[in-house]
């Protein structure tokens, strides 16, 4: 067998191999086994580039290599469903489809309707070709290079019997172990928590980095299909023929003969879809027959063949057992409340955040309280309740704590801020290790080869006690045994690496409290060197958009703390960018001062990314919405029709790149 003929084999034996493992749970190999296979093929695709295939199954595992989205048109426009939330509604609805089929015999498809990112997907000759987000309903985005990283998406169909181009609709889903495990990692790090698996999943797919998407292990689910030629007039049927050619289509869905049949299905799955891997909030409802279908049409919204009934919020009683305090990287103190375990929405919830001391009070809460859990958006558990007539005689109420719990520091609350802070950063072990943990971060220094992980590793060994301490680093101390050559190689090469990145990046990665990214970035462009920043006084930092007096006092504080300058001092030796590229300065000007701009469509000469960057270096603002407030919108090709609706309503003068290019570059 040539390397030509090994190559096919393999592609076909992988793609196989996570059919049986991602959408029929039935593995029949290892994954040691399968990994050495994967390795194979990808070692002969190196050295035979003229064979590659964009849905080779080595493609699953995602580049960095990704440019701004195009949006595509849809062939088949993606209307939102009629929702409805009681028995009565779904009565109703049912009797208007009788009526609609002047008393014709129908069926009823019973489906989960899975709470997650809608997608298209396009198949030609048995091929993935194009994956588009429901966008507008008219068009949406091009994720095609992330899409075939999700393994339970076939890149290459099986069986018999499908069309030569067909499209299949379904919904992009992150399960809740791959949230939990996203949270807590999320968490740990001090960065915003997705509210629920729908956000998650549509944050992820809407990454331009395709290997994010690849190790946030994505789920699918299908659950429609559309063509010229597909191959029954049965909705259900049609499912059936697309799971036979390797679609994950669910083992849920029940053909129903009459409205009590719905209703059963109903209410079976208002209490079974606990127990579902994924998030589900309702039923969707569909006449089966194609032909009837048509036959019932639409309405200017939404199809008169289907409806979707959503489910009632859950909330659950349980007991309060105690109140415990977690530090976070800037010296946050957040209150955790400790439960007895209750199932909710899918899983077993112990612990839910009581945000802060204010909270505690707002609900005046006893250790031994019932306390009403919900999960915000069917995922972040909350309490929103006590049941007072069930208070123990002898409980007592929550009393907030005045020292760190980890290093013992007497806690300080800042003017206009809610959370209790520990003082200690250069002593308390979570900080000290959150700091380092926010440092490496993608949006900071981007060094991926390091993790949460390895750094909790690294600080029990006494190889880092601050973030200068990582360029200390040498592959020695971290080989240790001498098993782990090659990952400390890489983690070394990763940091050395992290001195090419910019300086507004270095400056977020200090972890100065209060200072976000876009403030990192607004004060990197405003005093260009970290000499100038750290020299400044209270009214040259407010001088800054968006720079209050808080923030710029913990600023100044920051900098005068010794340690702090030391460590910086530190990483300049170590040579961190700590000044504005001459390309960055060189291109300033305040052309744009004053200006709130907004950016809509696809664009020819320059990324969006690289516009914004054009617009701030000329003074301007990017702002995300339009308002009575927005001076202009730079649009590109395929501007979103809502914007450019709401745009003439508002008068808002629309310009095209060309215009904007010629006034950024005139004299």
């Amino acid at each position: 067998m040539d390397e030509k003929q090994r190559i096919e084999q393999l592609r076909q034996e992988l793609h196989e191999h996570n059919y049986r493992y991602y959408v029929l749970n039935q593995p029949t190999i290892g994954d040691q086994e399968f990994d050495f296979m994967m390795h194979e093929l990808q070692d002969l695709e190196a050295r035979h580039p003229e064979l590659y295939d964009a849905n080779s199954p080595t493609q699953r595992v995602g580049s960095d290599i990704q440019s701004e989205f195009r949006q595509v048109a849809h062939r088949y426009p993606m209307l939102s469903l009629a929702n409805t939330y009681s028995e009565q509604d779904v009565r109703d609805w049912y009797e208007s489809v009788r009526k609609g089929l002047a008393g014709q015999d129908f069926k009823v498809c019973c489906e989960m309707k899975y709470d997650g990112l809608s997608i298209s997907l396009t198949y030609v000759d048995g091929r993935l070709t194009q994956a588009v987000t429901r966008g507008d309903g008219v068009q949406g985005d091009d994720v095609t290079q992330n899409v075939r990283t999700i393994r339970a998406i076939p890149l290459v169909l099986t069986g018999q019997g499908y069309p030569r181009e067909f499209e299949i609709r379904g919904e992009i889903l992150m399960p809740w172990a791959s949230f939990e495990r996203l949270n807590a990692e999320r968490e740990a790090a001090e960065e915003p928590l997705f509210a629920n698996p729908r956000n998650a999943a549509s944050g992820t797919l809407k990454s331009l980095d395709a290997r994010v998407v690849a190790n946030r292990q994505l789920d699918a689910y299908l659950y429609y299909l559309l063509g010229e030629e597909l191959p029954a007039n049965g909705h259900y049927e049609n499912l059936e023929a697309a799971r036979s050619w390797g679609f994950k289509v669910s083992e849920d869905m029940k053909l129903a003969h009459s409205v009590e049949e719905v209703l059963d299905y109903i209410n079976f799955w208002d209490q079974e879809r606990k127990n579902l891997p994924v998030a589900t909030d309702g039923i969707v409802l569909k006449v089966n027959s194609l032909q009837q279908q048509r036959s019932l049409g639409y309405t200017a919204k939404s199809p008169r063949w289907a409806i979707a009934y959503k489910f009632k919020a859950e909330r659950e009683c349980t007991r309060l057992l105690e109140v415990t305090y977690q530090v976070g990287r800037t010296g946050a103190v957040t209150p955790v409340a400790n439960m007895e375990p209750v199932l909710l929405a899918g899983t077993t919830v112990r612990r839910a955040t009581l945000n802060n001391e204010d909270f505690i009070r707002s609900f005046d809460l006893h250790i031994g309280d019932m306390v009403y859990v919900e999960k915000g958006g069917e995922i972040i558990p909350k309490i929103v309740g006590v049941n007072l007539d069930e208070r123990p005689i002898i409980a007592q109420p929550v009393m907030f704590i005045k020292r760190c719990p980890e290093c013992g520091t007497p806690l300080v609350r800042y003017e206009g801020e809610a959370a209790w802070y520990c003082p200690n950063d250069a002593g308390c072990p979570p900080q000290i290790k959150g700091r380092i943990e926010h440092f490496i971060a993608r949006k900071a220094m981007n060094i991926d080869s390091l993790g949460p992980e390895t750094v909790d590793e690294y600080y029990r060994r006494g190889l880092i006690k601050n973030v200068a301490d990582l360029y200390d680093i040498d592959v020695q101390q971290i080989n240790g045994d001498g098993s782990r050559n090659k990952s400390a190689q890489r983690i070394v090469n990763g940091i050395q690496k992290s001195k090419e990145v910019p300086f507004e990046r270095v400056v977020f990665a200090l972890g100065i409290r209060f200072v976000g990214e876009t403030s990192a970035r607004l004060l990197a462009r405003h005093f260009k060197t970290m000499d100038a920043m750290m020299t400044a006084t209270l009214d040259d930092l407010q001088e800054v958009e968006g720079i209050g007096e808080v923030m710029a006092k913990s600023i100044i504080g920051f900098f005068h703390n010794e340690t702090n300058r030391q460590i910086v001092e530190r990483l300049r030796g170590y040579g961190l960018q700590f000044s504005l590229s001459q390309e960055q300065t060189a291109a300033q000007s305040d052309r744009l001062a004053g200006q709130s701009i907004v950016i809509s469509g696809v664009f020819a000469h320059h990324s969006r990314d690289e516009y914004k960057l054009i617009i701030e270096q000329n003074g301007g603002k990017n702002v995300g919405s339009i308002s009575s407030k927005t001076s202009f919108i730079l649009a590109g090709d395929n501007m979103g029709p809502s914007k450019l609706e709401k745009a003439q309503k508002l008068g808002i003068k629309i310009m095209s790149e060309d215009e904007f290019l010629e006034m950024i570059h005139s004299t």
